[in-house]
């Protein structure tokens, strides 16, 4: 009953009657869920796929978990991966913080003789420090509504998840360390492929997801000689780990950043780090004030950059979705928080840009303040993360058969229900500082505001007073991403066509998704083409 009561919070209405509980045999053994007779879905939370990461196993990839005997209760989220609150946006319903983190979760639609399902398995975002597989933005049930399986996953965090040190590389027979976090996504992958027919899936017809750091994953997932192989499709939101979003490092820059960090904490061996607390090694981290470690070409996980794994034509060769949003960061990360004059714009673009500017300036124009406003945005965006998601699309599209679909998000939000907060990085609110300058108005949709679109769950999400733009703008996202976890293909009836981008086509097909949707030729590809050759992703 505890159990039950604990669900509340899973519906809308919250209401607990609407549960009875259901079994179903997995590789390791019977696990129990819940069967909501309001919606038709069974809903099996927090599903052990490894070990407990703990102990001997910190900072080791992740290890296939025990079988059991009798019946385990998967009837509520499992922890979330230790974080601290980097973006305090961010909404959890997941049973507290710990080192063993490492639990899936499964809508599935199915009856009692359904098989073949699609799949879907989303990672989330947050930097590849924050974040957990339970938000209310992630929830599978109004996809899995659409006829597919939804999986969220929890994968390890900051530098419980990306350490790495050469005591750690020397341990292993593939002789590197780091990519714990990616690591147990593989991981959680190949309990998909065992598992996922007990609940009515098709372990052939697995399309990733992911948004940020979540999409920088699933372009890794794809270089992956390891994961490649795992996946039927992929869907990215805004992230590819392709410089200078994330890209991996080598494993002597990664291994030459854990001894500083060891060396900097006290001249830390690794046996003394691995026998430490929870609590000390978070407040170490803390103190330190690094953003995580980076992922690492370890040999393994990633062998190659992803430039070199798609020119080479190696990735997985599956359809792909992917775009961004159309402000994705504010204008002020470019100016620095100066005002948005004539002469503080050619400031900073010439500082920025000193061989280029001339260029930069006809690609990025200046006419009129509120010019300058969108242009800085646009320069923002672009370097913070739209343009390493176009390098994505471009690799895949002139380097697969494929299809490749590119969409930009423009829907502006609503307003706030609570004036008291501001809309936050990561998607969702935090407290309005009374001291801050006033935020201008919004010139387009920023970083991680189509999640709670694109998986049909604006009704999840209490900030923001949705309307009935809101909710067409979502069923037409939903509709999209479902077709496409379908079919690899994300038209279908009522919904305005979407042209795949063919790899000679200089001006792509767009899917702008707004309130009256429509597909555009591309036109701002020649700043992609130069930021291309200023970051020599080109030379690849």
């Amino acid at each position: 009953m505890t159990a039950l009561i604990s669900l509340g919070f899973l519906t809308s209405k919250g209401q607990t009657n609407n549960y009875f509980a259901v079994q179903t045999k997995t590789e390791n053994g019977i696990i129990e869920g819940l069967y909501d007779t309001q919606n038709g879905l069974q809903l099996y939370l927090g599903i052990a796929f490894a070990k407990p990461p703990v102990g001997d196993l910190r900072w080791k990839a992740p290890q296939t978990p025990e079988k059991w005997t009798g019946v385990k209760e998967t009837k509520k989220f499992g922890p979330r991966a230790v974080q601290a609150i980097v973006f305090g946006d961010m909404k959890a319903r997941s049973n507290g913080i710990s080192e063993d983190c490492l639990y899936l979760n499964v809508w599935t639609p199915a009856k009692r003789n359904t098989t073949g399902l699609p799949v879907l398995v989303y990672f989330y975002g947050g930097g590849n420090v924050a974040g957990d597989g339970s938000e209310p933005r992630y929830d599978g049930a109004s996809m899995a509504k659409k006829g597919i399986v939804v999986v969220t996953v929890n994968y390890r965090l900051n530098i419980f998840g990306f350490y790495a040190h050469p005591e750690l590389s020397a341990e292993v027979p593939y002789k590197s360390s780091g990519n714990y976090g990616l690591l147990d996504q593989y991981a959680a992958l190949k309990w998909v492929n065992k598992n996922i027919a007990s609940f009515g899936g098709d372990p052939r017809k697995v399309t990733i997801a992911g948004e940020s750091a979540g999409s920088i994953d699933v372009c890794s997932h794809m270089a992956s000689p390891l994961s490649k192989g795992l996946i039927a499709g992929a869907i990215g939101e805004s992230g590819a780990a392709i410089n200078p979003t994330m890209a991996p490092v080598t494993l002597a820059e990664a291994e030459k950043q854990g001894l500083e960090f060891a060396t900097n904490a006290g001249n830390l061996s690794l046996k003394q780090l691995r026998s430490m607390s929870t609590r000390e090694i978070y407040e170490i981290y803390a103190e330190s004030k690094r953003f995580g470690f980076p992922a690492v070409i370890d040999g393994y996980f990633m062998t190659k950059s992803v430039i070199e794994v798609f020119n080479a034509k190696e990735q997985a060769q599956v359809p792909l979705l992917l775009g961004w949003n159309s402000a994705e960061i504010p204008g002020g990360a470019f100016m620095y928080g100066m005002s948005y004059t004539e002469e503080n714009y050619l400031t900073r673009v010439k500082a920025t840009y000193p061989e280029d500017y001339e260029e930069v300036l006809k690609l990025y124009p200046h006419g009129s303040e509120k010019e300058i406003e969108l242009s800085a945005t646009a320069l923002a965006s672009d370097t913070f993360i739209s343009y390493s998601t176009w390098k994505w699309f471009d690799l895949h599209r002139k380097n697969s058969s494929q299809p490749v679909y590119r969409y930009l998000y423009s829907k502006l939000r609503p307003p706030l229900v609570d004036q008291d907060v501001s809309s936050g990085l990561a998607g969702g609110t935090v407290k309005k500082d009374e001291n801050a300058v006033k935020a201008p108005e919004a010139v387009g949709a920023p970083h991680a505001c189509e999640i709670e679109y694109c998986m049909g769950n604006l009704s999840l999400v209490k900030d923001y007073a949705w309307t009935k733009d809101d909710y067409k703008v979502s069923e037409t996202m939903l509709n999209y991403f479902a077709n496409f976890i379908i079919s690899g293909n994300p038209n279908g009836s009522g919904l305005p066509e979407w042209n795949a981008a063919s790899a000679k086509d200089s001006t792509p097909p767009v899917m702008i998704i707004d309130v009256e949707s429509k597909m555009v030729k591309a036109q701002n590809d020649a700043r992609y083409l130069f930021l291309d050759k200023a970051y020599k992703n080109n030379l690849n």
